[in-house]
């Protein structure tokens, strides 16, 4: 089934946002606590974190992250690197559950991955064809034993799959709906619990889809034009979520190194915008132009309220050993003064 929207509509809307608005509200700083191996080389390597909470070892936790030339890696929380899958090119990756997927442009294709909680490894499960070239963002969603795969695409594309929770070693997933935005998308987030989908359109904004409506049109959340911080390229999304709904959804405005917060519901609020800097105590470098970046809300070791982790493009040479930062979210609540739920 194909969503229909207008996309005449959505084009006008589009080309209200001309040019970036000058930003002149404040913007806060936050430090990050720890950062992962470097991924070794010259180049735009590393994409796109997700983060893997283990429920009975919350210390034994994963990184995610995409090498863009070679595949996923995964690492430790403390930064170490545990494993490499050299399965092509993949640009970006999530997960829900122990079930990982990738954007997969060698292949044209879903990458599949199964995390094992028990020994700590990620193993490949197998592809599934787009039938699209250039499959670019993904993101994952679960709603009851549907498992939900949103795949994104420079024309504006977003394909969103989906298979049985249960069965989903067979990657045989089906292809639910299609939808569209005028221009080139990459980052995505799904907020299961709202049956809704953000994504981002770089030289736009940021749109919301309701999903448990295949009529309904895609909602603004924020443009580059409107003044709150963000600016194209806007990359990675993701959300911290609380409880009964609540929570941020946080967006990186990537031109200006900087991250722009809002209100997890609607009218989505913009709540602040920070950066992240030097850490020089702890030698680590502050994060520029970032592309993915993930949240989780899990408690986790020095981590009270969660944790975003987010790519770095210069670490700290631009696109030279690019790695990804880890920050609590706890330091980000405080920077921008969110009340904790």
């Amino acid at each position: 089934m194909r969503l229909t929207l207008s996309l005449t509509a959505l084009a006008g809307l589009a080309a209200c946002a001309t040019g970036p608005v000058e930003y002149a509200g404040p913007v806060a700083t936050v430090l990050a606590m720890n950062e992962t191996a470097p991924m070794n080389g010259e180049g735009d390597l590393a994409d796109d974190p997700a983060i893997w909470v283990n429920a009975s070892d919350p210390a034994s936790s994963l990184i995610l992250g995409t090498n863009k030339d070679e595949g996923v890696y995964v690492y430790a929380l403390d930064g170490g690197e545990l494993q490499e899958l050299p399965v092509g090119r993949v640009n970006n990756v999530d997960l829900r559950g122990n079930i990982a997927v990738g954007s997969n442009d060698e292949l044209n294709a879903i990458s599949w991955f199964e995390i094992d909680p028990r020994t700590l490894t990620v193993k490949e499960l197998g592809n599934s064809e787009t039938g699209k070239d250039e499959p670019y963002g993904i993101c994952s969603g679960l709603s009851g034993e549907t498992y939900r795969v949103a795949v994104t695409y420079k024309d504006g594309t977003i394909q969103l799959w989906s298979g049985n929770w249960e069965t989903i070693e067979t990657v045989n997933p089906v292809l639910e709906r299609t939808m569209n935005v005028p221009t080139k998308i990459e980052g995505c987030v799904f907020d299961d619990e709202s049956d809704r989908l953000f994504v981002d359109e770089e030289d736009y904004g940021i749109w919301a889809f309701d999903l448990s409506d295949p009529d309904a049109k895609p909602v603004t959340v924020d443009r580059i034009a409107g003044g709150h911080g963000l600016v194209a390229d806007v990359e990675g999304i993701g959300l911290w979520q609380g409880k009964d709904g609540a929570g941020y959804l946080v967006a990186s405005a990537q031109a200006a190194d900087r991250f722009v917060v809002y209100d997890r519901q609607p009218p989505f609020t913009p709540r602040g915008v920070f950066r992240i800097a030097d850490n020089t105590a702890i030698g680590i470098d502050g994060v520029s132009h970032t592309d993915g970046l993930d949240i989780t809300s899990a408690p986790l070791p020095g981590l009270p309220r969660g944790a975003m982790v987010v790519q770095d493009d210069a670490n700290p040479i631009k696109e030279y050993e690019q790695n990804f930062k880890i920050v609590s979210w706890a330091d980000i609540e405080s920077a921008l003064g969110l009340p904790q739920d």
